[in-house]
């Protein structure tokens, strides 16, 4: 058992969703009647961090930027998408200016601005592994930033310690592309102070995004315990669901919330909380 003196301080475990402008929300988790541009002042009532996918097809403008501070209380965090035409178009290549620009408008987001998220392509092989090293070496450290990658040949231990070496986080997406059992051991062997997990679904198949229609429990409770774990041992999780994990993602993050101990904000009293204002 560890003294006082050797005792390791709980990490956070930020849980939430993979974007807020979802019309399909309405009625089971936004009350009915919210507007869409009250979407996101509601849903930072109920979670401390988003991802926000939106900056994956365009760098966002100041204003925008300035709003999202505005609107969501302190302590909130956003976590960015990396721009698609730095990680799908040039491939990582030839992209030092847009990629400066984007931190530039990412750091406007102050001490509400969470790791950026590299979310490589399907067709993105270890055969691109020296343009993601020289594109790693000139990351600027105080961001943080985690990289997904969506082909199995990426989990080698060359790539593990490349990754470890510039503290990238290797983010854990419960996708088609890799098992679980694969992402859950791997929360045993951090490339950085943090780990990013993503719940992707097996596909697109779900349509409705209204409510959960398929159950994760026994997912999450396995996710939970690695999460507890990695936050105990004094690692950052920030976890997303998307709304084809389950059908409705925010009440996987709320499933995930209640798994790790935290206490979810009812859906039913957002419309109460939100009159306060």
């Amino acid at each position: 058992m560890l003294d006082d003196e050797t005792r390791v301080t709980p990490a956070p475990i930020r849980i939430g969703a993979q974007g807020w402008n979802y019309e399909a929300w309405l009625g089971g988790f936004y009350p009915s009647g919210t507007r869409p541009v009250d979407f996101l002042e509601v849903y930072s009532r109920a979670f401390d961090t988003v991802e926000v996918d939106s900056t994956f097809y365009a760098i966002p403008p100041e204003k925008t930027i300035a709003g999202w501070a505005k609107r969501t209380p302190p302590g909130f965090l956003f976590t960015l998408k990396l721009p698609q035409s730095i990680t799908h178009e040039r491939r990582l290549r030839a992209s030092e200016e847009e990629t400066a620009l984007f931190i530039a408008r990412a750091r406007e987001l102050g001490p509400k601005l969470g790791p950026i998220l590299m979310q490589m392509g399907p067709d993105f092989g270890i055969a691109e592994y020296p343009a993601l090293v020289t594109y790693l070496a000139t990351w600027p450290r105080d961001v943080p930033v985690a990289i997904e990658f969506r082909r199995r040949e990426w989990i080698t231990r060359d790539v593990h310690a490349m990754l470890a070496d510039h503290g990238v986080s290797l983010a854990l997406s419960e996708g088609p592309w890799i098992s679980r059992n694969v992402l859950l051991a791997l929360i045993e062997k951090p490339t950085a102070p943090f780990h990013y997990i993503r719940w992707m679904g097996p596909d697109r198949a779900i349509t409705d995004h209204s409510h959960a229609q398929i159950d994760r429990s026994r997912e999450i409770e396995e996710w939970a315990s690695a999460m507890m774990h990695a936050a105990d041992a004094g690692r950052a999780v920030y976890a997303y669901s998307s709304n084809y994990y389950a059908g409705h993602a925010p009440q996987t993050a709320r499933d995930a919330q209640t798994a790790v101990g935290q206490h979810p904000v009812a859906p039913d009293t957002l419309g109460t909380q939100m009159s306060l204002f």
